[in-house]
């Protein structure tokens, strides 16, 4: 259906969700969840808006990545064949006007999965080609690389806790129909490095971001953000780690009705190593796709699909669900 013909009613619908505030809604969570990126601390988007003083909200993120990218040239080789599940939970309290600080504490699991079948039998249905997947063993764990001096390896199935992110916000911004703040952030490194829950370093970052209505009657809400990650030096990833990375995004929220939303948003970083390789050297662009049901209680539901819209850069596919609390 034509988006013209919905729009009044999706307009309608919309009034009074859009009454309730820009700091009722929140980008979705994605992140790149690759053996490589994933041990690094960059953040996912979130709203610029802050939480009043004393305020406070949570939130439980889970995800499953599956990875697959085979590749190699005369100095280097790489694998990253494997499965990642990620629950991730996330706190946030109000400071003070115009303050707030967020913890996120996640755990991790590295195995073989069970997803590729369900992966390969869609790229048959569509005829899309899978970068040679089809001709290994399935569901198998192998991360691997070779190359300059340097070597990872990880075949044992591997789970704990990965590296605790802390951060704080400033609203520097806000009138009613949009807001700017900037946020700084630290990684602990409280992840084991040898089973890729963590970097074995400790990253700092500083980015910018928005939110804002859109100007004209359209339901929709945007947010951005902007910004600049070091890295600390990681063991595994050696001489070839690049340490000054800079990271982006951007989401659009279509309040469709009163509960719902339709969200898709682009997530971009600068590539984490140095190398000829795409799964290591390629800057990443991301696509995540998919839709927030708002409850009572202050609960919130998401659901979302992240794909590797530069391929290998991130993995083949991730399935997210995230549940949110907010006091209303």
């Amino acid at each position: 259906m034509k988006s013209h013909l919905i729009f009044p009613a999706a307009a309608t619908l919309a009034v009074c969700s859009l009454s309730a505030g820009i700091r009722a809604n929140e980008p979705l969570y994605a992140k790149n969840l690759g053996p490589a990126a994933g041990l690094l601390g960059l953040p996912s988007q979130r709203n610029a808006a802050t939480l009043a003083a004393g305020q406070f909200s949570a939130a439980l993120h889970g995800s499953i990545a599956n990875h697959y990218v085979s590749d190699s040239d005369r100095d280097e080789q790489l694998n990253f064949d494997g499965e990642t599940w990620r629950v991730a939970f996330e706190a946030r309290f109000g400071l003070a006007e115009g303050w707030d600080l967020q913890l996120e504490l996640p755990w991790l699991d590295h195995s073989g999965g069970n997803l590729d079948g369900l992966i390969d039998d869609w790229h048959d249905i569509w005829g899309m080609p899978d970068g040679g997947r089809s001709r290994v063993e399935r569901d198998l764990l192998d991360y691997r690389y070779l190359g300059q001096g340097e070597t990872f390896l990880l075949q044992d199935d591997a789970s704990g806790m990965g590296d605790i992110n802390l951060s704080l916000t400033h609203r520097f911004y806000q009138v009613d129909s949009a807001s700017a703040s900037v946020a700084l952030g630290y990684k602990f490194a409280t992840g084991d490095e040898d089973d890729f829950l963590g970097s074995g370093a400790q990253d700092a970052w500083l980015a910018l971001r928005f939110s804002g209505e859109h100007l004209s009657d359209l339901p929709l809400r945007w947010h951005g953000q902007l910004g600049y990650l070091r890295a600390g030096d990681s063991d595994l990833l050696g001489e070839v780690q690049e340490r000054d990375l800079w990271f982006l995004g951007l989401t659009m929220d279509w309040i469709v009705a009163p509960a719902w939303s339709i969200i898709a948003q682009v997530d971009a970083h600068a590539a984490v190593a140095e190398s000829d390789i795409s799964g290591l050297g390629d800057d990443t662009i991301m696509l995540t796709v998919g839709g927030r049901w708002r409850l009572s209680g202050g609960l919130a539901l998401d659901v979302s699909v992240v794909e590797d819209i530069r391929v290998e850069t991130a993995p083949d596919v991730t399935f997210q669900l995230s549940v949110r609390y907010r006091p209303e």
